[in-house]
């Protein structure tokens, strides 16, 4: 992958100073989105380092984990599970809170989202505190699924998300 195109992918990503809230910088994907060429190639980025792994589904956390991770399983030819809030899955489900930078949260799966066995991609926007990706990781292990690999098109290496995940395959594409 050539260092150009990260950084001309880079550079369509705004910055949102104190959202949500004082002290945070938001990392703003959506100018990347709505340019063509961009969402393009960061589809293509990310599901050539997914297509190695051979995933039979990709988990999407939401709400932004769903705009690339819907595509990349598309590229693949494999399934997509949405990881919801709590009560937006009208079936039984399987629930991980976990601790953001700013706060608390809960993820949820149906309980019948895949298999044993199943082979899972985990796809979500920003790698910040490890949170979020160390929740959805428990929660393909509560339902008998392998994770294959996890990825983003965003890490915030200070936060050392990382830690949480260690023992995982993990790709970002950007890093601040």
């Amino acid at each position: 992958m050539a260092v150009a195109n990260v950084d001309r992918l880079k550079a369509l990503i705004r910055d949102v100073p104190d959202w949500p809230e004082p002290g945070v910088v938001f990392r703003d994907i959506m100018p990347l989105l709505a340019n063509a060429d961009a969402l393009r190639e960061t589809i293509d980025l990310l599901g050539d380092w997914a297509a190695e792994r051979s995933p039979d589904i990709v988990v999407g956390a939401e709400a932004r984990g769903f705009f690339i991770g819907s595509a990349i399983a598309y590229k693949l030819g494999c399934g997509f599970v949405p990881a919801r809030r709590p009560g937006k899955l009208p079936l039984e489900t399987i629930s991980a809170e976990y601790a953001l930078e700013y706060g608390k949260n809960t993820l949820e799966l149906h309980a019948d989202a895949f298999g044993d066995g199943a082979r899972v991609l985990i796809h979500d926007d920003v790698l910040a505190t490890g949170g979020t990706a160390k929740a959805l990781a428990e929660l393909v292990g509560q339902l008998g699924g392998e994770v294959v690999g996890l990825q983003f098109i965003i890490e915030l290496d200070f936060l050392k998300g990382r830690d949480k995940i260690s023992g995982h395959d993990v790709f970002s594409l950007i890093h601040y």
